[in-house]
């Protein structure tokens, strides 16, 4: 929990340096949760034009599938149901897209736009199993909340 509240001024500062550059702002977020908690994967997917699938954004990490349907894997899910998804362990949560092999654990959270229309997903890959909790939740629901609220998207 330290380590989030170290980190929330940073993006803070980040984000409303450049509020009109919503690839940075995501590629920045995505740098210091990498830089800081060592994740395998961290990065963002961003809702088409056409609302049907998810496409690759700014990311930390291996290489990444570049297009999720919704309602497949623990994107595509998380964007169906509007809702925050932690798999403990991602070969055994069902439509689990394996974008990499050493992946073991996931947590996705919705990404909203102000008029709070679901505009994409917060994606992070542990290759530990049973890395991600609550409290990682609650903190990147924050982090996600201040995307919201200082970028223009």
């Amino acid at each position: 929990m330290n380590q989030y509240n170290d980190i929330l001024p940073q993006i803070r500062a980040l984000l409303t340096a450049d509020p009109d550059l919503p690839v940075a702002a995501l590629a920045n977020t995505a740098a210091v949760l990498k830089e800081t908690f060592g994740w395998l994967w961290v990065g963002f997917y961003l809702v088409d034009s056409a609302g049907m699938e998810l496409q690759l954004s700014a990311f930390q990490g291996p290489v990444a599938c570049t297009r999720i349907a919704k309602g497949r894997g623990v994107c595509g899910q998380s964007w169906a149901k509007n809702q925050t998804i932690i798999v403990p362990d991602v070969h055994a949560h069902t439509d689990h897209i394996a974008c990499s092999s050493l992946s073991q654990s996931e947590i996705v959270v919705p990404l909203y736009n102000r008029a709070g229309d679901i505009i994409g997903v917060l994606d992070a890959d542990d290759a530990q199993l049973n890395h991600f909790d609550k409290v990682d939740a609650q903190f990147l629901q924050q982090i996600c909340s201040l995307l919201t609220e200082l970028v223009e998207f």
